[in-house]
Formats: structure tokens, sequence, C-alpha cells
């Protein structure tokens, strides 16, 4: 992990990757998505802001879970919401 000043984000040892490639909360209410995240804290797999229902934002927010990393096949990075911080592992 590189080097940052957001402790949230220096504060992951190995990163969650996703147990699916799909959103939880789309899934139950039969919605689609752009692309996916998932929650560093708990693990659960949800859609992006690109995304209609931006249910990681939301999941972020309510839970204060507060690092994410991309789901997406290929891409290597983590996002922290409080911090606004980004980082590539």
């Amino acid at each position: 992990m590189p080097a940052t000043n957001c402790t949230h984000l220096a504060a992951i040892g190995t990163v969650k990757q996703p147990k699916r490639r799909e959103c939880d909360e789309c899934v139950k209410i039969r919605s689609s998505w752009v692309h996916l995240r998932t929650c560093q804290q708990c693990g659960s797999t949800l859609c992006c802001d690109s995304s209609p229902n931006r249910h990681a934002t939301k999941h972020a927010r309510a839970a204060s879970h507060p690092v994410i990393a991309s789901a997406e096949p290929g891409e290597r990075w983590l996002y922290c919401y409080p911090d606004d911080a980004f980082a590539e592992y």
C-alpha cells in the first residue's frame, strides 16, 4: 500500500475482494448497475455513483464504513469517503 495521509487507507491490510460480481442491493430491487465497489469494512459489494442507485456511497454514509475498493476486474484502487483520498494497491 502506498504512503498516504489518510489513516483509513493506511489501516487497510489485505484488500477484501468481492464474493460475487453483483450489487447486493440492486439484486434485491431488481435494478441494474454500472460498476461495483467492495466495502473494506464489511465486504459488501455495491454499485458505484455512476449507477442509478449509488448503493456504495449510501452504505458508506449510513454504516460509517469509510473505504471501498473497486470490484472491477483489472482495477486495483481504494477510495476513502471521509478524506476524499485515493490510493492504488
